[in-house]
């Protein structure tokens, strides 16, 4: 198993010095920085605890010049080790890289007191415990060493066993996302990136995306060594074809949302806070542009404030987020006697609605008082589907309403009589049309996809023909007027039929009587032709007593109608299966033995 820690502290107190007497190796991997005694660029090394578990130390230079890149090699990592030299005590960038690990949510640490050969250590450890304790981290156990002597260091592997024995396990089934802090060029090989894996797996020949370009991954390694897979937490070096820079993100296609747009809630930095882990103090006000940092991306962004702990941040570039990922703000033009980093923001929307309307800021700002989650982004964003939430970094809370859709469940709750409402008045609006187009309903409750509809139906409504219907039309009163007066006319002759122009006189056109049919008013056989419900089952009984079979001619003289209507109903009775039509045009009823010779 591997664990990776990252050092941190001022400049020249021996961070360098300490990880090449752990692991034996050389951090300074520049000829710049050997020649200068100063760590510029992030290193690397690695070694073995007593416990067995492998160790991957991540050194960061110390300069507040470099402070960029020093949140490069802190961001991904979940552990750091805390680094004072005895001789000098807390100095600017002890406190610059505490406030930088308390925002992001470090609370894995270590403190390391060094140079213990040059002075004596007790009063810079008790100056540092101080600094912690004011930071809510008072328990960091606390080692003394000398990185030139050896004295303390088989206690410092020790010390480092329990700290990586702490931390949470990383989960492997995670999407993946690596930010790159090192890329170059190996001849005979191409790209080689590399990075911290914090959660997830990355196989040889996996297709993940690297700033918006699809990359197979062709090779792996993790310390040196040639791997087919790797899991977090572990540092990697994977080749791939293409030209990355350090800042870019090797991630699992569709496992996050590619934003330039968050919502978050701020924590203030510096001594007397309480970090992301607490509740968060006063937020002072901020310039309307800085830095924000996340992995080793480090980008401009604009602060729009939304309420006393809450803001938007509009981002240079689009970054992969999850909701509850950290990002540090940072103000770079900030005088060097004064700290630079000024808060800690937690993501709370990866995707928040647009504020168009005068006071929408301070309406969002309560919005945000809620926790971060699944629930909170259906009530803002109404529907969203299992992988947008995935994406998101939240899981449903619930099963989807409908095919992947999920829903706020107070809007899902409310939608039906809605729905009901919608349909009554698109009836009464076309009360000949037959029944409201689902896409129609669609539309006026503002869903974004017709299989939700299609859920929300209940009893009496019912689709039919692709339109909304009740179970039980009732028809407009102009035409159940118009079909009453047919049913008079037809009460004598139940068999002939008005024609259209006497139809239309009482008052029934196409459409109406297209409804009236639809409500089980009339019995339409063909346009212009009705006649009243049960008359096909009449006219077939007294069918069935002409002698078998018989022609168009026999069955309208014995049904008293004309030839207009004849057709059309026994057409309607063939449909039915009352009737049958035989070869040469004569019909016999189907209940009519066959055996029997015709007359």
């Amino acid at each position: 198993m591997m664990h990776v820690v990252a050092t941190a502290g001022h400049v020249d107190h021996g961070k360098s010095t300490l990880v090449r007497a752990l692991t034996g190796m050389e951090p300074d991997r520049l000829a710049e920085e050997r020649r200068r005694g100063l760590t510029i660029e992030l290193g690397y090394a690695w070694t073995t605890l007593p416990s067995g578990a492998r160790l991957a130390l991540v050194d960061v230079p110390g300069h507040e010049r470099f402070l960029a890149t020093m949140l490069a090699g802190v961001g991904p990592v979940p552990a750091a080790m805390i680094v004072v030299a005895a001789d000098e005590g807390w100095m600017p960038q002890s406190e610059e890289h505490l406030v930088a690990l308390e925002a992001l949510g470090v609370r894995h640490l270590l403190l390391v007191v060094t140079r213990a050969d040059l002075a004596d250590p007790g009063p810079a450890t008790i100056e540092a415990r101080a600094r912690l304790a004011a930071g809510g981290l008072s328990g960091v156990e606390t080692v003394t060493v000398s990185g030139r002597t050896g004295a303390g260091l088989p206690g410092l592997l020790d010390a480092l066993d329990r700290l990586v024995a702490r931390l949470p396990p990383a989960d492997d089934s995670a999407p993946v996302r690596l930010w790159v802090d090192r890329a170059f060029t190996v001849k005979g090989s191409g790209t080689v990136v590399t990075g911290t894996l914090p959660a997830g797996r990355i196989t040889v020949g996996d297709e993940l995306v690297l700033d918006g370009t699809p990359v197979r991954i062709r090779g792996l390694q993790a310390l040196k060594e040639q791997v087919e897979s790797v899991t977090g937490v572990a540092r990697v070096a994977a080749n791939l074809r293409g030209s990355f820079d350090r800042g870019t993100a090797l991630i699992t296609p569709s496992g996050w949302t590619e934003t330039d747009l968050v919502d978050v809630r701020l924590s203030p930095a510096g001594p007397g806070t309480t970090g992301t882990a607490g509740t968060a103090a006063s937020v002072a006000p901020m310039p309307g542009e800085v830095t924000a940092h996340i992995g080793s991306a480090a980008v401009s962004c604009q602060v729009r404030p939304l309420g006393k702990d809450t803001a938007r941040l509009r981002l240079s570039r689009a970054l992969p987020l999850h909701v509850g990922d950290v990002l540090l703000l940072r103000d770079p033009g900030r005088a060097r006697d004064r700290l630079r980093v000024l808060a800690g923001a937690t993501v709370l929307d990866v995707r928040p609605p647009p504020l168009r309307r005068r006071g929408a800021a301070s309406e969002r700002a309560t919005q945000l008082a809620d926790a971060p989650g699944a629930e909170f982004l259906l009530r803002t964003h109404r529907f969203l589907r299992t992988a947008e939430l995935a994406a998101m970094g939240v899981v449903p809370p619930r099963e989807a309403v409908a095919g992947d859709w999920h829903a706020d469940p107070a809007l899902w709750a409310a939608l039906p009589a809605r729905l009901a409402v919608a349909v009554r008045e698109h009836g009464a609006a076309h009360p000949l049309d037959p029944g409201m187009p689902v896409e129609a309903a669609r539309r006026v409750l503002d869903l974004p996809d017709r299989r939700l509809v299609h859920a929300l139906i209940r009893a009496p409504l019912a689709v039919t023909g692709g339109r909304i219907v009740t179970e039980v039309p009732v028809l407009p009163r102009p035409v159940a007027a118009a079909v009453d007066r047919v049913r008079a006319e037809l009460a004598a002759d139940p068999f002939r039929a008005p024609d259209a122009d006497r139809l239309a006189a009482l008052g029934l056109g196409p459409k109406e009587m297209a409804a009236a049919a639809r409500a089980g008013a009339l019995l339409r056989l063909a346009p212009g032709v009705v006649l009243l419900p049960g008359a096909d089952r009449r006219a077939a009984a007294l069918l069935a007593e002409l002698p078998q079979p018989f022609t168009v001619s026999q069955a309208r003289q014995a049904l008293g109608t004309s030839r207009r209507v004849a057709v059309p109903l026994l057409e309607h009775l063939d449909r039915l299966r009352l009737t049958v039509c035989l070869d040469d045009g004569r019909r016999r009823c189907a209940a009519y033995d066959a055996d029997v010779p015709p007359e």
